[in-house]
């Protein structure tokens, strides 16, 4: 008899595990048995939370989402100007809880396998729909509408372009210098001419 409670728990830890198992390979090419070691859970267990490996590769790019958005999200509210919005949604994007090794691996599996993936790529343009909103949220005011969607295309091709550069590198991420550059190319926007041109 399973104890109560345990289930949302052990989707965790197996999330988790995915994480820390794709950072490790750098790759998708990880299996149930191979994760479910990594939680602490039988393989059998892996499956009956999730069903198959595609499942439990899905949740946990949800996870993912779900977890940058909810970050996201709180950085957001605390933003009082739309320049602090933009670059709210920059710092979260390059903040210690998302730019870790092991995230921007499991980032870069994801955006390979989408390739293949209905489902994933479904979730990776959740994903850039969210990212462009929430810079447009900064840069609407700020810019005149043409200006505004190119800058939030920027922004958001040199986060992306980061991670895989940070992917490719060998020891540990440098958030610092990746959200500096992203802030110095903002720092460079004719930032307050809406309505001029």
């Amino acid at each position: 008899m399973p104890k109560v409670g345990m289930q949302p728990l052990r989707r965790k830890a197996l999330i988790d595990a995915t994480i820390l198992a794709i950072g490790e390979r750098g790759s998708l090419d990880v299996t149930m048995s191979e994760i479910a070691g990594r939680a602490g859970v039988s393989s059998a267990l892996a499956h009956h939370y999730f069903g198959a490996k595609d499942d439990l590769l899905e949740a946990t790019m949800r996870y993912l989402l779900t977890e940058l958005n909810a970050d996201a999200r709180l950085a957001l509210r605390a933003a009082q100007t739309p320049l602090q919005r933009v670059s709210a949604v920059v710092a979260v994007n390059f903040s210690e809880k998302q730019f870790r090794s092991e995230t921007i691996a499991a980032w870069l599996a994801f955006y390979v396998e989408a390739q293949k993936s209905q489902a994933l790529r479904r979730l990776l343009r959740v994903y850039a729909r969210r990212l462009h909103s929430n810079l447009m949220s900064g840069l609407a005011p700020l810019l005149p509408p043409a200006q505004a969607e190119r800058a939030a295309e920027t922004i958001a091709a040199l986060i992306d372009g980061l991670y895989i550069r940070r992917a490719l590198r060998d020891g540990l991420p440098d958030a610092a210098t990746a959200a500096a550059l992203v802030e110095a190319y903002l720092a460079n926007l004719p930032l307050g001419t809406k309505g001029r041109a």
